[in-house]
């Protein structure tokens, strides 16, 4: 059983082993709905590889996998195409267990994933990220008090944090950049941390790797404002900047001098 990753955006993003792994597979599966990627066309997919792709729901691939996945896989070559790259989503990994302790062999075709490319298009530097919290989709206001305590000890460590916004693909709806800082802004006012204040520098992130791709780096009040169009969204929290680092929030996202400074 082969996991691939199809990348940030659209079909393209999957790398020439994957298609031509692809090419010799008997069954091809595909779930979209852990990531949203805007661009992607799974008719020029399948023309490309001549082959049929079968979409998963949710309940397929954490429910019914036994019978919709591994069955198949048992009897013949399987893939599972999903978005970005195929071991970040804990499901992608849950399934491989499942399947390995059921003799199946397994493999991973990486793609590119928001893990690493959220500090390349902002210029950080990725050894200097600290743990990756999700910000779930609410009716309300209120926060996880796991997120927080999760950015506040990256913070107090010096460590940038990557905030991931929770996107429901089947259900249509997703958490903004100007939601979730109201709800970390609402969180942090409240705690007696307070790490998070409206001049906090943020960097709110739109699309990766899509021609609209947006990044830009200014206060949480700021950021607030803008409209970042449609999903994929996320965030980044920085720490403490190196100067190559705080030159590159200001050239590459916009940061104002005053919030980035010369860096260390």
């Amino acid at each position: 059983m082969i996991f691939v990753g199809l990348g940030l955006y659209d079909e393209l993003g999957i790398s020439l082993s994957g298609q031509e792994e692809l090419k010799r597979c008997d069954h091809i599966f595909a779930e979209f709905y852990t990531s949203i990627m805007p661009g992607l066309n799974l008719q020029n997919l399948t023309s490309a590889i001549a082959k049929p792709v079968q979409l998963l729901s949710r309940a397929d691939v954490e429910e019914h996998a036994k019978d919709k996945i591994l069955s198949a896989a048992k009897s013949g070559k399987v893939a599972l195409l999903v978005a970005g790259d195929p071991m970040v989503a804990t499901t992608h990994v849950d399934l491989r267990l499942r399947a390995e302790k059921e003799g199946i062999r397994t493999r991973i075709i990486h793609g590119a994933s928001v893990a690493s490319a959220a500090a390349g298009v902002t210029g950080l530097q990725s050894y200097k990220f600290g743990r990756t919290v999700t910000i779930p989709i609410s009716q309300g206001t209120g926060l996880p008090e796991s997120v927080y305590e999760g950015l506040s000890g990256n913070l107090e460590a010096g460590l940038h944090s990557l905030i991931l916004l929770e996107a429901d693909v089947e259900g249509g709806q997703w958490v903004t950049i100007p939601q979730a800082l109201e709800r970390l802004l609402a969180f942090s006012a409240a705690s007696q941390k307070q790490s998070i204040k409206p001049h906090t520098l943020v960097v709110g992130m739109a699309r990766i790797d899509a021609p609209d791709m947006i990044v830009k780096a200014a206060s949480a009040s700021d950021l607030m404002r803008l409209d970042f169009g449609k999903a994929p969204h996320c965030i980044i929290l920085p720490g403490k900047l190196h100067f190559v680092e705080a030159e590159a929030l200001h050239v590459f996202c916009g940061a104002p001098n005053e919030l980035v400074g010369s860096g260390n």
